[in-house]
This record gives structure tokens, C-alpha cells and sequence, in this order.
């Protein structure tokens, strides 16, 4: 099945809706991931990233068990934890745990190992992690790890993850920004695109919405192109997250 692709000639809006069902899966003893983009064995042409957007991954992994030291580089990491907890560590020295609310970025620049553990003996740990290519190449790794308090994301589009340097939150080398909503029922929310050089890529966390006149429901994504501003409204409890980013890769 192919995605469905959807152009309002209007304004110039190009909607491409990517169904859950579409998206590869890694499983095995211990980890559950399915890939928004192509990855590991997972290729598809039409999927092979959204502007400097290269990785989106749902991982859903057992406890005590987790990703080896492995290594990066060139590459902004972000990692959200929606549910359990998360152990990290790394050649930098950093040791972080991570529970719902947190967000991680990882800055390889020119080349950091890490390995990366659900710190639960009972529980699964459920994150998303999202790879996008920064603006400049071999930097120096760098690490960073914010708590945020779950009522800021509440029936709003909150920015958990920006370009620039907020106190708010975390930071990226990359002209991007990160907002995540927590929306009730028939809560309707807007975002004003910052540049029209950038597009906005839309995964459901959880939840269904009406985006532009299209339903999205759990897992689904949309690349949206041509747009001044997008408009959300939810159907049911529901979450998302929203991917401002420019639209040449490094």
C-alpha cells in the first residue's frame, strides 16, 4: 500500500499521510521499533527522511535489557521517553536516567559511543528517538538531559527542543524546533510555521486528530509542505509531536 498524498492548490499545501501500518518494524526478544523513516532493514525510497529530519523510531524495549555501547557521529539525537525509564551512558562521562517527561539530546558531532538500557526490572520502557543531521559537521559531542513538568504540554503545542537557546528547551545544532501537545478532547491548536523555507513533519503519539480536513489516529505521520500555519483538532484524548525543520539535509 503507498501513502496517500493530498494537495490543496489554494495555498499551496501539500499534505503526505504516512498510515502507522506503513512503517518498518525491528522486533526481537527485546526491542519493538517501528521506523517512521528508512532504517537498518527497513528501506523504502519514498521514506528516506523529511528535510534534515532523518530518523523517527518508536522503541518499545523489555526490562533490563537495551542498546550496547555503539557509536554516532554528525548527528543531532533526540530522545523522548513517553513511558518507564531510561539509563544512559557514554564515552563523554555523562550517566543519565530518563523517565516520562524528560527529553535527551545528543549532539555526536565527530563521533561519540553510547549504550542505552531500559533501567526497569519490571516494566517496558516506550521512547521515541529522532536522528536529524546538524548544521555544521564534527563538532564536539556534547550532552544534554531536561525534566519537564507535564501540565506545560497541556492543550497547547509546547517546544520541548529548539534551535536556538532557550532556557525552556533543549537545545539543537540545527535550525529545527520540537513541539509536543497533550490535547484533549475537541481541543483545537494552531502552529505558525517560523520560515517558509521549512516544512512540518506530524507523528500521533497516541490519540486521533483532524489535521487540514485529514484523520490521523496512533502512529500515523504527515509531511506537510507550503503551509503559513497548520491547524490541529483533536477527537479523543491525544498526543503528538511536531517537527518544524528546514528542508536541505547537511
Amino acid at each position: 500500500m503507498s501513502h496517500q498524498l493530498h494537495t490543496m492548490h489554494d495555498n499551496q499545501l501539500k499534505i503526505e499521510i504516512f498510515p502507522s501500518q506503513e512503517r518498518g518494524l525491528t522486533e526481537n526478544t527485546w526491542l519493538k521499533s517501528f521506523h517512521s523513516f528508512s532504517f537498518g532493514n527497513f528501506y523504502h525510497p519514498q521514506k528516506l527522511g523529511f528535510g534534515s529530519l532523518r530518523v523517527l523510531n518508536e522503541d518499545t524495549i523489555r526490562p533490563k535489557q537495551g542498546f550496547a555501547q555503539h557509536e554516532h557521529s554528525n548527528m543531532e539525537i533526540i530522545t523522548i521517553v513517553l513511558e518507564g525509564l531510561l539509563e544512559h551512558e557514554d564515552t563523554l562521562g555523562n550517566k543519565g536516567k530518563l523517565q516520562a517527561g524528560e527529553v535527551q539530546r545528543m549532539s555526536a558531532g565527530k563521533g561519540i559511543s553510547h549504550s542505552e538500557y531500559n533501567g526497569s526490572k519490571l516494566i517496558p520502557v516506550h521512547l521515541l528517538q529522532i536522528w536529524i543531521f546538524p548544521r555544521e559537521r564534527d563538532i564536539q559531542p556534547e550532552y544534554e538531559q531536561k525534566k519537564f513538568d507535564k501540565e506545560v504540554w497541556k492543550n497547547c503545542l509546547y517546544p520541548i527542543v529548539s534551535g536556538e537557546k532557550r532556557e525552556e528547551s533543549v537545545f539543537i545544532h540545527q535550525d529545527a524546533t520540537f513541539l509536543l501537545g497533550k490535547l484533549d478532547p475537541e481541543t483545537k491548536v494552531t502552529h505558525t510555521i517560523r520560515s517558509q523555507k521549512h516544512g512540518l513533519y506530524l507523528f500521533v503519539i497516541k490519540g486521533e486528530m483532524d489535521v487540514e480536513g485529514k484523520i490521523l489516529k496512533k502512529g500515523d505521520s504527515a509531511a506537510i509542505r507550503g503551509i503559513k500555519e497548520i491547524a490541529i483538532h483533536a477527537k479523543k484524548n491525544s498526543e503528538i509531536l511536531l517537527i518544524e525543520v528546514g528542508m536541505t539535509a547537511l
